[in-house]
């Protein structure tokens, strides 16, 4: 990604130095890549890391207040995840809700992180979190602890978790780095 990103910028000033030497200075060109989320774009090997080694998990139970593999609850299983990749992060999911920045549906990545009601429905509140861990036309695929334990749910295909849906977020997660 640096050649690429490096290779980009050359053909920036290049470009704008044929226009006129010193017209643009170099410091002030910016790479389109600058303004995207560094975890999920410069870090995509990370990303993908930390979503097989959140995989290893599925069926972990649940277990309310649980941050360890021998029972999750979703906030415990999200900063037990991040955690073992150096991330330090707000333990609960209504903290949790609270970081980054607000991603619209249609602009989901993995990595992102996903909040909903919790089991009431009539909560406006966040009670549950979840990290996406794939998005494709017919899906947004996420994992989480749920009552039934750590698995895999289909967004686009689950009445339940459509109906509590809150909001999702994108964190720059060399912001939550514990070194």
């Amino acid at each position: 990604m640096n050649t690429f990103k490096n290779l980009f910028l050359c053909f920036i000033i290049f470009g704008s130095l044929s226009n006129g030497w010193g017209q643009t200075p170099v410091d002030s060109i910016k790479s389109p890549l600058d303004s995207l989320p560094t975890f999920n774009v410069q870090n995509s090997e990370k990303i993908n890391s930390i979503i097989a080694f959140a995989k290893t998990f599925i069926g972990t139970p649940y277990h309310w207040g649980g941050t360890t593999p021998s029972g999750f609850d979703c906030s415990g299983f999200i900063n037990y995840i991040f955690g073992n990749f150096g991330f330090s992060l707000s333990r609960t999911s209504y903290n949790l809700a609270e970081l980054g920045e607000t991603v619209k549906l249609e602009n989901l990545q993995a990595g992102d992180l996903m909040f909903f009601k919790g089991s009431n429905p009539k909560s406006t509140t966040v009670g549950h979190v979840a990290m996406v861990i794939e998005v494709t036309p017919d899906a947004i695929r996420f994992i989480h602890s749920a009552n039934s334990g750590v698995k895999i749910d289909n967004f686009k295909t689950s009445k339940y978790y459509i109906s509590r849906y809150l909001k999702a977020k994108r964190l720059d997660y060399t912001t939550y780095r514990k070194d």
